[in-house]
């Protein structure tokens, strides 16, 4: 004998299937309905909101902004990266990966503790928590602006400090080890680390990259959109055109055509980056990894901290000067300075 679920009273899906929850009821004879989500949301709010009839509680006053979703405010937020900003995939990760848990909740009802224990429990990193309050805030900002919600309960939601003293990168050695089981395993992906590694690009430079903005004759990539707002030519190295003209031979290469092309999350690189590093042995790296990898060498190199900024395209010189302790020469030359020239002898 199979047993169906007892319906409860006042909770409905609607339209049937969607997931979408409902709620009626009736307080001093007036009709109200809600639009909630998840089912067990929808029966703790009518089990709430008769509790507060009975004890003759005041009912909050229900406006349109009230009953907007998460993922509605996610929905448009997203929107608007896409429109105002340089690069909109991650805005779309976040917008699902925070749907089963929040994107059903009513936003008039999240509270700031609420997102505080999510970030928590699904960031690992300072930086993950930090980009996903970001992320957050964005979302009830648009809603605000959109007149959906009055509050925005991310903004009191405490900033993780980030501890980015310690700047992991490749040695050498480490380099070899990883180049050789990506050419291995993965040989179609081997360009794109190798030109990750040489040009310090950042993710979303790279992975939005078109033929039209490389220029093999002058051996530059231009780059047009880009994190903080400017446009950079980036110089291609010997290592980095080799693994150019590779590239080129698999793709298709019309001007407007992407030099990596990412057709859905199955093109993503962390599939077969991450079984690479830990075959390699490699622990605390990732991607983004590999732009430390490039300004690290450019310091050991003997590069002046000026001319890694320009060629990292950092914003200010500050971001450029972490690198400083690894150039070689740097202290040493500086401290000469003290030294005044031998006076002569007399005799």
């Amino acid at each position: 004998m199979v047993k169906t679920a007892k319906a409860s009273r006042g909770v409905w899906e609607n339209p049937p299937g969607s997931g979408v929850w409902w709620i009626l009821y009736y307080v001093n004879g007036v009709r109200h309905r809600e639009k909630v989500g998840r089912k067990s949301d929808a029966i703790a709010l009518y089990q709430r909101r008769k509790s507060d009839a009975r004890a003759g509680r005041k009912l909050p006053d229900l406006r349109r902004g009230d009953v907007v979703t998460v993922a509605e405010l996610a929905a448009d937020a997203v929107e608007y990266a896409r429109t105002h900003l340089r690069t909109s995939r991650d805005y779309v990760s976040r917008a699902k990966i925070i749907q089963p848990d929040l994107g059903f909740r009513l936003a008039f009802e999240v509270t700031p503790l609420e997102l505080d224990r999510w970030i928590a429990k699904h960031c690992h990193t300072a930086a993950t928590a930090n980009r996903y309050r970001s992320f957050f805030s964005l979302c009830f900002r648009e809603g605000q602006r959109n007149g959906k919600v009055d509050g925005n309960p991310a903004r009191l939601v405490r900033l993780r400090h980030e501890e980015n003293a310690r700047l992991r990168f490749l040695g050498r050695d480490e380099y070899a080890k990883l180049a050789a089981i990506i050419q291995r395993d993965h040989p179609e992906h081997f360009p794109s680390f190798v030109i990750s590694v040489f040009t310090g690009m950042r993710l979303s430079e790279q992975f939005s990259l078109t033929w039209g903005q490389v220029d093999f004759e002058r051996r530059i990539i231009r780059l047009t959109r880009t994190k903080n707002g400017w446009a950079r030519n980036v110089p291609l190295n010997s290592a980095t055109l080799n693994a150019l003209q590779s590239q080129r031979n698999h793709v298709p290469h019309k001007p407007g055509d992407m030099v990596f092309p990412r057709p859905g999350p199955a093109s993503d690189y962390r599939w077969w980056f991450k079984p690479a590093l830990r075959e390699a042995g490699i622990v605390g790296y990732t991607w983004h990894s590999n732009r430390h990898t490039f300004c690290s060498w450019l310091a050991i190199a003997g590069v002046s901290i000026k001319e890694i900024q320009v060629l990292a395209g950092h914003k200010t010189i500050a971001m450029a000067a972490r690198y400083a302790h690894l150039s070689p020469d740097v202290a040493a030359s500086a401290s000469e300075r003290l030294v005044l020239p031998a006076t002569p002898s007399t005799v």
